[in-house]
């Protein structure tokens, strides 16, 4: 007797090692959260299925035969793909410490949306920006802002007036005119600022960062 099906839009924010005929995944989706995903490695993909990738932005159809603890791919259909994500190993470093993060962490129905629209922000951003650092900064700051944590209110207000200054610039200004003619430098003023970031999460919300 065939299971529950669903059909959602979702990002693929975790892929494991195949195991015997299948292929097992971690998504997410505005309706439904994080979900489960197992998709069956065929010899030849079908025409009118693709094969799933960390980052894609996929419409799925999806069949359950365990109430709802794992899903069966039935149907794929990749809306975008951001192949670009793995050219660069930073990029691909902060946009996996990103989707690991979402992955890790229960979302409450009321913000599944937000969410995914950040996802979708940062996966772009992440593979279009020569800096993955701010994109990560940025996001790591809206997801705990959106989550209601009071990070303008302490931790932004709490830091030293210079920093305080820096982050300001960073969280406000547009990626592409942070980036814009702005050469790579080691051990940019975004790197402590991050590490002040994650810090604070730590010890004051109930992120879990690893």
């Amino acid at each position: 007797m065939p299971g529950p099906t669903l059909q959602t839009d979702a990002l693929v924010l975790l892929k494991q090692p195949p195991a015997d005929a299948f292929q097992t995944f971690t998504v997410f989706s505005a309706e439904h959260g994080g979900l489960l995903v197992l998709q069956r490695l065929p010899k030849k993909t079908a025409p009118a299925s693709v094969a799933l990738d960390l980052f894609d932005d996929v419409a799925l159809l999806l069949e359950s035969s365990t109430q709802g603890r794992t899903w069966f791919v039935r149907e794929s259909r990749l809306l975008t793909r951001h192949g670009d994500i793995g050219r660069r190993y930073e990029s691909l470093q902060f946009a996996s410490t990103l989707a690991t993060l979402v992955a890790r962490n229960a979302v409450p129905d009321e913000s599944r949306a937000p969410v995914a629209a950040l996802l979708r922000t940062a996966f772009t951003a992440f593979a279009e920006s020569a800096r993955p650092d701010l994109v990560y900064f940025k996001s790591l700051y809206r997801l705990a802002r959106d989550e209601g944590y009071p990070v303008k209110q302490e931790w932004l207000a709490g830091l030293p007036a210079t920093q305080r200054a820096e982050a300001e610039r960073l969280l406000v200004t547009p990626l592409a005119t942070l980036t814009e003619n702005s050469p790579v430098i080691t051990n940019p003023p975004s790197a402590l600022l991050l590490r002040r970031l994650e810090d604070y999460l730590r010890t004051h919300t109930e992120i879990l960062l690893e």
